[in-house]
């Protein structure tokens, strides 16, 4: 799948990366499926989860970086503590908010969970809670950008199309239960 890059933009720093080729690699991970990684170089353009819908064949991830994603992403499921921030991201979509609510969700350690709105807070947009929720249910960086630690003020949330059951999971292995 090709797809030209004008910028990467990781908290604030930016970098021309150029014209880029984005190639998409499959992985599996025992007990949850199949997970999509797409990347271009260095660059991770998106991120799935496993899932049991995804077919299995082409289940290799064949570059240096999604291998080491893939690796990551099967640690962080089998509920060993994983970080992200030095994975660079396209974000050449996103407005100055929404680079910031980036910026703010990557400070987010394992095991705890903030609101919509602290996040706002966190990203210089006190009472923008519901363009952070907007924001987290488009997110195409699963794990990576970690909005299963987002929650709302009475209770657990969203979580777009993967489901409450998800984010419920993905929070017990950080030990976190809601």
């Amino acid at each position: 799948m090709p797809g030209a890059l004008t910028a990467a933009i990781l908290c604030g720093r930016r970098g021309t990366v150029g014209r880029v080729r984005a190639t998409r690699h499959r992985y599996a991970v025992d007990g949850w499926g199949v997970g999509e990684l797409i990347v271009a170089g260095d660059l991770v353009l998106a991120h799935d989860l496993p899932t049991a819908a995804l077919a299995t064949d082409g289940a290799d991830a064949d570059t240096e970086l999604s291998r080491r994603l893939a690796a990551r992403v099967r640690d962080h499921l089998g509920g060993a503590e994983t970080d992200y921030g030095d994975v660079s991201l396209d974000l050449s979509w996103c407005t100055d908010f929404q680079r910031e609510l980036v910026c703010a969700l990557r400070a987010v350690p394992w095991g705890e969970i903030v609101s919509y709105g602290e996040l706002a807070a966190l990203a210089g947009r006190p009472g923008a809670a519901r363009a952070a929720g907007s924001f987290c249910a488009q997110n195409r960086f699963a794990l990576v950008l970690p909005c299963h630690r987002v929650v709302s003020a009475t209770g657990i949330g969203g979580y777009g199309a993967s489901g409450v059951g998800l984010k419920r999971r993905l929070l017990a292995l950080e030990g976190v239960g809601l």
